[in-house]
């Protein structure tokens, strides 16, 4: 679904990703795992067109990005929850959750009433429409992170640290959410985190990124049995 061949990003004169290639599969959901600040973020807002890269090519379901004239058509193909879900505070969870729908379509304020209410109910917060992010828990706030980034029915579903700064409990609860929303919504999935007990719960692959390049990547079965000392003390951890 995802294909990132010889992908290069540099802040000034620190390359992050140092020619990267990373394979996502259709239908799976990829962990992808690092240390603070080994680019998995930016991988994640290059494949969205977020950022640019400066070298190489990333292609979604075999069309290259950075080629594409109507970069919004692509993006509708993405749904992203960003780790602060990143919501606006001036806006209720009814307007947060259909800002993309009212902003590119032309459907209806009850058409976009009745989606939202439908997406809010996959991530179980029935009865909020009328809440602003301010009178939302953490976890909440997360969840209409989430129902926003599927109110266009994406085929791909990015998810950046989406149990940081929970407690167990509630990281937990996002961690089903992921993999009901997987299973019913039939998505590829990709999760950057560096909770293990989050990735192997949802994941399904792993890859890990390491000074600038993927230097692991298979089923969590494989994973476990891959000689890298490097990947071994990171996953054990």
């Amino acid at each position: 679904m995802i294909h990132v061949e010889n992908l290069w990003k540099r802040f000034g004169d620190k390359a992050v990703l140092k020619g990267l290639n990373l394979h996502i599969p259709r239908g799976e959901t990829s962990i992808v795992i690092g240390r603070s600040g080994c680019g998995k973020s930016v991988l994640l807002k290059l494949v969205t067109g977020l950022m640019q890269p400066d070298g190489g090519e990333i292609r979604i379901d075999g069309e290259p990005i950075s080629n594409v004239k109507d970069l919004n058509r692509i993006r509708r193909k993405i749904g992203m929850l960003f780790q602060s879900a990143a919501l606006f505070d001036s806006m209720t969870v009814e307007e947060n959750v259909g800002f993309m729908l009212s902003q590119h379509t032309n459907l209806s304020k009850r058409e976009i009433e009745g989606i939202v209410a439908e997406k809010l109910h996959l991530v179980d917060l029935d009865g909020v429409q009328k809440l602003r992010p301010a009178e939302l828990s953490g976890g909440m706030r997360k969840r209409v992170g989430l129902a926003r980034a599927i109110a266009f029915n994406p085929e791909v579903i990015l998810y950046d640290e989406p149990t940081t700064g929970l407690d167990p409990i509630t990281g937990s609860e996002i961690n089903r959410l992921i993999r009901n929303l997987h299973a019913k919504l039939k998505v590829t999935s990709v999760v950057v985190t560096h909770d293990m007990d989050s990735a192997f719960s949802v994941g399904t692959r792993m890859a890990m990124i390491h000074a600038g390049q993927v230097i692991a990547s298979g089923s969590l079965d494989e994973i476990r049995m891959i000689d890298n000392a490097i990947l071994q003390q990171f996953i054990s951890e």
